[in-house]
């Protein structure tokens, strides 16, 4: 992938990570589009950053035909990276948990395979195109607290995976992106010693994307602990070690 030149469409990016990395594409010389679903935090944001923003609800399907044709119309896009997810602590023992689960999967998963499938045929046209999709670290070692988010996660790797595959033959790149913990508002980590600071995963994950275009996978070294679990015959020592402070 080209890191400068782009206009890149993100799913999410009204905050944290997805605001991060907006600010960081833009600043190389990228058109950027985020999205969210509240507008009042999209003007403000385009005031502040002067980053266009466009209404999306990425759990429901109209609001992805709508922002699609919304922002294809406008722009050139050859670019899109699937932020948008939330995080939410479940408790297993009790069915209530199910409301938070049945959300998760349909923001996290759902929204993820439906906005890819409306933006894949428009993008196989455009040149230097790519679909960046954001998974996790708890993709392949789970946080016990967070079942349906991992889980989400792992799914949204493996959907990469078969998307990469089935595009290969075709300019369309495919890269997933897997962060570790990050100090940002997802499920409070703002101040976490534990998670990495915003910035230094911000600019490592840029130096990565600039000096490895043709990657599969942006994996900083905080995340490769988890990455690599299973490979290195560590997974129960690292599931261990993460869901005792989890």
């Amino acid at each position: 992938m080209k890191t400068t030149g782009n206009t890149i469409f993100f799913t999410g990016g009204t905050s944290g990570l997805g605001l991060g990395l907006a600010r960081r594409f833009r600043d190389l010389g990228n058109t950027v589009i985020i999205s969210g679903r509240r507008q009042d935090l999209l003007d403000r944001i385009a005031a502040e950053d002067s980053i266009e923003g466009v209404a999306l609800d990425v759990a429901d399907p109209a609001s992805i035909a709508r922002a699609f044709e919304q922002v294809t119309s406008a722009h050139d896009v050859n670019v899109l990276m699937t932020m948008a997810g939330i995080m939410q602590v479940e408790d297993l023992h009790d069915p209530a948990h199910l409301a938070t689960s049945e959300e998760t999967i349909g923001i996290n998963l759902l929204g993820t395979i439906r906005t890819i499938t409306a933006f894949t045929p428009y993008l196989l046209k455009q040149a230097d195109p790519a679909i960046l999709t954001v998974s996790s670290g708890l993709a392949f070692v789970p946080l016990a607290m967070t079942p349906t988010y991992s889980a989400t996660k792992a799914a949204v790797h493996s959907y990469t995976q078969s998307l990469r595959a089935q595009l290969a033959n075709t300019p369309l790149q495919v890269i997933e992106v897997v962060p570790p913990a990050v100090r940002t508002a997802l499920l409070n980590q703002e101040d976490d010693e534990r998670a990495m600071p915003l910035d230094e995963y911000l600019d490592e994950t840029m130096e990565l994307l600039q000096t490895h275009p043709d990657a599969d996978e942006i994996l900083v070294d905080r995340v490769r602990i988890l990455r690599d679990a299973e490979r290195e015959n560590r997974y129960d020592q690292v599931i261990g070690i993460l869901n005792s402070v989890g």
